[in-house]
């Protein structure tokens, strides 16, 4: 069973900037495969980002440039660092492979608000 944990949301600024975490661990230590969704209320959960096993990444139209996907090198913690946050990123952020294989963790909160 693998356990998605993810961290680094807050509030910030429009215009700031953030790095959210996401650390696999369990019985597929390494992910090959991972995106970052974001949920908030009233919508579905829409994926953002996505890394593939070959270092391809993909970005939602909403985000392009301004947000960019990363992982460590032993493939257990993804990252997501955000800039030029606007207020229509407010949301709950959440990792898994893009196809929503794995349980989904807790989540967490970003908020960009002045």
């Amino acid at each position: 069973q693998v356990q998605l944990v993810e961290s680094g949301g807050g509030l910030v600024q429009p215009g700031g900037s953030l790095r959210l975490s996401c650390a696999a661990s369990g019985s597929i230590v390494r992910i090959n495969n991972m995106g970052w969704f974001r949920q908030s209320p009233g919508k579905q959960r829409e994926l953002v980002a996505a890394l593939t096993s070959g270092a391809i990444t993909n970005y939602a139209d909403s985000v392009k440039g301004r947000f960019t996907i990363s992982r460590d090198n032993a493939k257990t913690t993804v990252y997501l660092q955000m800039t030029s946050l606007k207020p229509e990123d407010t949301a709950v952020y959440y990792c898994n492979a893009p196809n929503g294989l794995y349980p989904w963790g807790q989540g967490t909160q970003v908020t960009v608000s002045s």
